[in-house]
């Protein structure tokens, strides 16, 4: 008889029918398309790579300064800057295909017409999931964000599921008043899954300056500073609906993951923690294989939303 102890532990996880090799991916806008990071870290080792937002046309984001540290975290509002679709499919998707891990591609939009341009770009394309990010304004409802109201959310997510061919996650964000809602309305629009929290609003004031630190006034607060309010979130939407969960929000290790896989998320997605620490994805994986051993758990799912 083999004792369950001996048997190698089992660290892959399912989302939405694409098999990971492990739970942890790297968090969009924090890890640009991998290259920075491929001289530091073996990407072969992590559960997928998510690049950072990919718009229709090319973005040049948000006036400088862009990032400010904070308490326990750091403010930062690039705006998504980034080169286009055309780019990233000519440029950063063949560079990450050389790697043995799954690629999540995080689409951006002003607007809806916005989100089913750059969808329409991705038709065909090898990519293995797609992360909705509904946090950026919605200029055509007078500036409100698309991410806050339930209605425009299952639009916009029912409007692009009819277009793209892979698994669908939907980015949402915590400056809501009910975070459920959000995600019921995401589930009922056909999302595959959902990756929560995006980053709450912050602001920090230069006192001798007599001005905003960043050049945007208002930016996302992220590090760990916002962990027990993303794993409120993650606690409560994996409560309420049937989908997999991608938690994010201030990981620096392999335990703080854990907790996130308690609350329910199937895979974790490490963020600020690559601008302080190039390698903090491995150790991340490291410490949840560690922490696997030292409680004889045998699988990661074993574990999930155990809360």
């Amino acid at each position: 008889m083999i004792n369950k102890l001996d048997l190698e532990p089992r660290f892959a996880v399912n989302l939405a029918g694409v098999e990971l090799k492990n739970p942890v991916i790297t968090a969009s806008g924090t890890f640009g398309s991998g290259k920075e990071y491929s001289e530091f870290i073996d990407l072969n080792q992590l559960g997928a790579v998510t690049v950072k937002g990919v718009s229709h046309e090319p973005w040049h984001g948000n006036p400088t300064p862009r990032i400010a540290e904070t308490y326990g975290g750091m403010l930062n509002a690039i705006g998504l800057q980034n080169p286009g679709a055309k780019a990233f499919l000519q440029e950063d998707l063949p560079f990450l295909r050389r790697f043995d891990t799954k690629v999540i591609v995080n689409l951006c939009g002003r607007t809806l017409e916005d989100y089913k341009a750059v969808a329409h770009d991705f038709d065909g394309a090898d990519i293995d999931i797609f992360e909705l990010n509904i946090s950026c304004p919605n200029i055509k409802a007078g500036g409100i964000t698309i991410g806050v109201d339930p209605v425009q959310t299952e639009a916009v997510v029912k409007a692009v599921k009819s277009i793209i061919k892979s698994p669908l996650f939907v980015k949402l964000t915590p400056n809501v008043t009910d975070i459920v809602s959000i995600a019921k309305a995401a589930e009922a629009g056909g999302a595959d899954g959902l990756s929560l929290i995006n980053c709450p609003l912050g602001m920090k004031i230069d006192i001798h300056k007599r001005k905003p630190v960043l050049g945007n006034t208002i930016g996302g607060l992220s590090g760990p500073a916002i962990k027990p309010i993303a794993v409120r979130m993650v606690y409560q939407v994996a409560k309420a609906v049937n989908l997999p969960i991608i938690g994010m929000g201030g990981i620096l290790t392999g335990e703080d993951a854990i907790e996130f896989i308690m609350a329910g998320a199937t895979a974790v997605a490490v963020g600020m923690a690559n601008f302080c620490n190039p390698t903090a994805t491995i150790e991340v994986l490291n410490g949840i294989k560690e922490f696997m051993r030292q409680e004889n758990i045998n699988d990661i799912n074993d574990i999930r939303r155990i809360i």
